[in-house]
């Protein structure tokens, strides 16, 4: 918005518009005496007043002038030069850390003059990227996303999309106020996500929408560093009744897919398309858990679990907690569940271990991966929805011992703010609003500052949770090491990195410290967000401060560490070994570009891959299959009924006389 743009006097509401009492208050953004390459003060769209400048926001713009001024003299450039290239990003980054006193970036100074020296200390080219969590929308869906004006902050696109306002800020059970940079609504990653690009959804095409099959291969592969991805689904979608009403839990899968983002067949085929397209295995899919005996009979599909592993040949599993997903018998409405419920949960597991053979084909077929986190509502200590329905790690001590075989890997690394996590910031640092205990005490007396159900998390899978350190945890103690449970990154570490960097640290730390890094696998839970590269670049140059570590023992982050959870922990879980888990390029690499580039010509309205895109999400006419093996009893049985056979229902044995 223009400040000054033509239009009658207080012609628009305040509340959409900056009024001419609030115009005369504010400047143009771009008339600025200095644009810093990370911008040190509020910039508002028009659509709300800017928070003045902070004093720690004035002390970072301070210094960075004072260090790019000294900078480019040296150079023999002009300062506008200088803050245009790679010194005066590393310039930004300098003053950030002097001024928050801790050591977030790994920059030094030589950056300033050096491309090279900037370079060098971004991530190497042999890294093996394996991004763990992204999504891809189906063509037949294409409205504004909420997530996206998240990382994108306020600005046209933002706007054009309905969103004025940072939409989890002080929202869904979210404390509200401004991140660690002073701003209510920052925009996580200026360099490939501005505020006027690209487009949120973008056109309503397969090759063309920024959230579809076609945008999603050139961000990924073709702009980023990924080797290899994983493309996800979310089973959490409410049907709505044909005709429209208010949407409730679905009763049958085909209610359930009709609604989801993607579905476990589309997502099997955009598997297919992307590694033929590339001539190799950059893609893996997974299919989703809809747990409980209603699933395991549903009207159309039979059991549906089977059915995906027939049809969809799953790499792995998707299940959502919070998902209205759990039927616990035909024809009931689908409810939320739990990990450990032997009722509703374990049939399922039970169908996936009986298709072990999968593994030779699909090694990461015994992964479940589950969504957990990211579910603020009413989830503070001792609220109505502080289970593990809702995201809470209470399940995990059960489950995890008891299916063994499994690997279970927990996305979001079970964080509990949803997308904006001040209220974290304000637990560890004792700030007003925060949650006490503010501290979690392990079983051997370490105390580390308490990043709500994460910290548990971590705790539980370290075996050193002890049962009551959260008041209001129904948890039991784990006494000893869960081996079989990881922590993804997927949006925890998006919505932290840039914008609340101390509790990036804590969060990382806590993860070593009780983990190991090899327990500790990427997402970048991309589309979302843009491409992932902005996040591999960021989790590369970033290190936990040595004041922190030093005051609750974390470990470093080693550039061993990077890798191991960049990618070659989930290589080791889906299989990929030896000379298949290199980078793009490397020798020996198992992964190639083949023909991703042409992605646009095989993806244009019509074509095999968009008809899968715009269509129902499972092939028609549906082949139900059945828990009950078709072998040649079976088929004698249905035989021996053809013919007029009847039940026999004499007694062989002994009874009792009267």
């Amino acid at each position: 918005m223009w400040s000054d743009s033509q239009r009658p006097p207080d012609s628009r509401e305040e509340d959409a518009w900056l009024s001419d009492e609030q115009l005369r208050r504010v400047a143009p953004a771009e008339t600025e005496p200095f644009q810093s390459p990370v911008p040190t003060r509020m910039v508002s769209n028009g659509e709300y007043m800017p928070h003045p400048q902070t004093e720690q926001q004035r002390h970072v713009e301070y210094r960075t002038k004072e260090l790019g001024e000294s900078a480019a003299k040296k150079l023999g450039i002009s300062r506008r030069q200088f803050f245009s290239g790679t010194g005066g990003m590393a310039a930004a980054f300098l003053a950030m850390n002097e001024v928050f006193g801790k050591r977030f970036f790994n920059v030094s100074s030589v950056e300033m003059y050096e491309p090279a020296a900037y370079t060098e200390h971004g991530i190497p080219s042999d890294v093996f990227v394996f991004d763990d969590q992204t999504h891809i929308v189906r063509s037949s869906n294409n409205g504004p996303n909420g997530l996206r004006a998240l990382a994108q902050g306020p600005g046209p696109v933002s706007t054009g999309a309905g969103f004025t306002s940072n939409p989890f800020n002080g929202t869904g059970g979210n404390a509200a106020g401004v991140d660690e940079l002073g701003n209510p609504w920052s925009d996580w990653n200026p360099a490939q996500l501005s505020p006027s690009s690209p487009p949120n959804p973008g056109p309503p095409t397969t090759t063309l929408g920024e959230f579809h099959l076609g945008q999603y291969i050139n961000r990924m592969y073709l702009q980023a560093p990924t080797s290899v991805s994983i493309i996800s689904n979310a089973n959490i979608a409410l049907f709505t009744p044909p005709g429209g009403g208010v949407p409730g839990p679905a009763t049958s899968i085909t209610e359930s897919l009709v609604s989801e983002i993607l579905t476990g067949w589309q997502t099997s085929q955009c598997r297919d398309f992307i590694n033929n397209l590339a001539g190799s295995r950059r893609a893996l899919a997974h299919a989703q858990i809809y747990p409980g005996v209603g699933n395991l009979a549903d009207p159309a599909f039979g059991d549906y679990t089977q059915w995906q592993i027939d049809f969809c040949q799953p790499d792995s599993w998707k299940g959502y907690n919070v998902a209205f997903a759990a039927s616990p018998a035909p024809g009931s409405e689908f409810m939320r569940w739990r990990l450990d419920d032997e009722v509703i949960a374990y049939p399922t597991y039970a169908v996936i271990a009986a298709n072990k053979d999968q593994l030779r084909k699909h090694p990461g077929f015994f992964n479940i991966c589950i969504h957990k986190g990211l579910s603020a509502s009413g989830t503070q200590p001792g609220g109505p929805n502080n289970t593990p329905q809702w995201g809470n790690p209470d399940d995990m001590v059960k489950v995890a011992s008891d299916w063994p075989q499994f690997n279970f890997i927990i996305y979001h690394s079970c964080i509990r703010p949803s997308f904006f996590v001040l209220q974290s910031l304000q637990d560890i640092e004792n700030l007003p609003g925060a949650m006490p205990p503010t501290l979690l005490i392990d079983s051997r007396g370490h105390a580390v500052p308490n990043i709500r159900w994460s910290t548990q998390f971590a705790q539980i899978a370290a075996g050193r949770y002890q049962a009551g350190a959260e008041p209001t945890s129904t948890s039991p103690s784990s006494d000893r090491r869960l081996p079989n449970v990881y922590a993804e990154l997927g949006t925890t570490m998006a919505s932290m990195i840039v914008t609340f960097p101390t509790v990036w640290s804590h969060l990382i730390g806590q993860l070593l410290y009780y983990m190991g890094s090899k327990n500790i696998v990427f997402g970048s839970d991309s589309m979302w967000y843009g491409g992932p590269n902005w996040q591999v670049e960021a989790l590369w140059r970033f290190q936990i401060p040595e004041q922190l570590r030093e005051r609750w023992n974390y470990p470093a982050l080693t550039d061993h560490d990077k890798r191991n959870i960049l990618g070659l922990n989930s290589a080791r879980l889906y299989g990929l070994t030896g000379g298949a888990a290199q980078a793009i390029g490397r020798p020996g690499s198992a992964y190639k570009q083949g023909n991703l580039s042409d992605y646009p010509s095989l993806t244009q309205p019509g074509s095999a891959i968009d008809t899968v895109m715009q269509g129902p999400g499972y092939p028609t006419p549906i082949t139900p299959v059945s828990l009950i093996p078709n072998d040649n009893f079976t088929k004698l049985k249905a035989h021996y009924a053809d013919a007029g056979g009847r039940r026999d229902n004499t007694r062989l044995g002994w009874v009792r006389k009267a």
